[in-house]
Formats: structure tokens, sequence, C-alpha cells
């Protein structure tokens, strides 16, 4: 079944390869999305595929790359929408 997760992602988690590392959990579970800093220091993320491929992504952002420290994650599960191709890491 296909699902959508929004991800909100609090802690140590920029300048600490953070987004690279969630692109790369996307690309080895085949999900589509994106996942960019925010200004108030969080990293927003959505992911987008099969729901246990999907659910293995937000497990591994709880733990991140060996820098980061994530405190919190909010994950709002939300409608798939059409127009994804790939996964990447927005400026």
């Amino acid at each position: 079944m296909k699902s959508r997760a929004h991800l909100l992602i609090s802690g140590r988690v920029q300048g600490v390869y953070y987004r690279g590392f969630t692109e790369e959990v996307a690309h080895s579970l085949g999900l589509k999305g994106w996942v960019r800093n925010l200004p108030d220091r969080r990293v927003e993320a959505v992911f987008e595929g099969e729901r246990d491929a999907v659910e293995q992504a937000i497990l591994k952002c709880k733990q991140g790359p060996p820098a980061a420290h994530v405190t919190g994650i909010d994950v709002t599960w939300e409608e798939p929408m059409e127009g994804l191709k790939d996964f990447e890491i927005r400026y």
C-alpha cells in the first residue's frame, strides 16, 4: 500500500550529514520524496512509497548519522501525491 509521511526532525540534525544520510536511506528503500533544512534548525522530510519502507525510513531517521542527536520526530501521515520522481535534497 502506498503511503506518505511528512517528518519534522528535531535535535542536532544540521551540519552533521543528516540530509545526505536521509537521501541514502530513501534510495536504499526505493522511496520518493525530499529533505531540507529549516531556519529553526530542524530538518523536514517527506517519504513516499510502500508503507513498510516508509516505516523503516522513519526508524532510521530516529537514529540518524553518527554525528547527529535526534531528540524528536513529528510524523504526519498524508495521502500519497503524484509527481514525485525520485528523492532529492532541497536547498
